[in-house]
């Protein structure tokens, strides 16, 4: 079984592809990015095969010499995580690589013969409406904002409609704010992850300033791969649109509390009156959890690892991993 993964060099698409390789299946990642030399070591000792195409959404050639027929499942997580200052001054950039270059990527998909495509959406696209609790699938009213939110809520109905249309199997998944092994600042993310600032400031031996708690449902990066492979896998999907989440909240002060333990010396705090914060969580108030209900009653997902087992696992990775990758960053 192969699966290509676009976009595979980047946070979602390495955790997604260890998971497979993981399982023995075989992976082609596409990305114009390499995949990161500490990423290669590593894949090396799980039991798949991992081939890497180094391409460019845009060149539709290089989308066709890379889905085969045998292929047996296709991953879209191709995407510029912009923030302000990029949604103002390339638009293009952000609208063609997070939603036109889905449309030859279905095409193809569907003359090869893809079993499955999976689009890694976002909890973005429920946009401003982050505040009604819970967030649930058809029910919420998306309301993106930026971009970044328009695009990723426009691939899910782009997706539904062309797979309709062409008659291929199409899943939407909709990712939680995710953190752990194999972020890193690839230059298309525009907006890492708070527990990434943290870490960032333990090794630099400088506290962590939090401009509040910082409050969500947040997700071990490994346990998101293993929501997207349970959906990729399923054999009797009820639904074409699934929140990957926890959906329990918890916050990076917990989180960087938590840390200071295994890190002697390390400070994790709520700014005093006066202070700057040096942590952006990239958003002004907290939102609501996604409701993890639907891919739990009908695919059997969960989330499995707790705040306390992240905290161990992701500075063990991080000790092991995280030199080498900061050099390829």
């Amino acid at each position: 079984m192969k699966t290509v993964i676009f976009g595979g060099a980047g946070f979602a698409g390495l955790n997604i592809t260890e998971a497979l390789l993981k399982r023995g299946r075989d992976v082609v990642v596409f990305d114009r990015a390499d995949v990161p030399a500490a990423a290669l070591a590593a894949f090396k000792a799980h039991p798949g095969k991992l081939e890497a195409v180094r391409g460019d959404v845009a060149d539709v050639s290089a989308i066709e010499r890379t889905i085969l027929r045998g292929t047996d499942g296709v991953i879209f997580g191709t995407a510029v995580t912009a923030n302000a200052a990029r949604d103002s001054a390339e638009p293009e950039l952000v609208l063609n690589t997070n939603l036109m270059s889905l449309i030859p990527i279905l095409r193809r998909a569907k003359s090869a013969g893809v079993r499955r495509v999976v689009n890694l959406s976002s909890v973005a696209a429920y946009g401003a409406a982050g505040d009604r609790y819970p967030l649930l699938e058809e029910i919420t009213a998306p309301d993106p904002q930026t971009l970044y939110a328009i695009s990723k809520f426009a691939t899910e109905r782009v997706a539904g409609r062309l797979g309709n249309l062409w008659d291929l199997d199409v899943i939407s998944v909709r990712l939680c704010s995710v953190f752990g092994p194999w972020e890193y600042a690839t230059g298309l993310r525009d907006t890492l992850s708070p527990h990434l600032q943290v870490m960032l400031a333990a090794e630099r031996g400088v506290p962590a300033l939090l401009p509040r708690p910082v409050k969500r449902d947040w997700t071990y990066a490994p346990d998101m791969a293993e929501g997207v492979l349970t959906v990729l896998d399923a054999k009797t999907p009820k639904h074409r649109l699934y929140n990957i989440s926890p959906g329990q909240t918890w916050s990076i002060l917990d989180w960087g509390n938590e840390l200071a333990k295994l890190r002697p010396g390390f400070e994790c705090r709520v700014v005093n009156a006066g202070e700057t914060p040096n942590i952006d969580p990239h958003a002004p108030t907290d939102r609501a959890p996604l409701s993890g209900a639907r891919i739990a009653g009908d695919l059997g997902w969960r989330a499995g690892t707790s705040l306390a087992q992240s905290i161990a696992m992701y500075d063990a990775w991080w000790k092991s991993h995280w030199k080498s990758l900061e050099a390829r960053a």
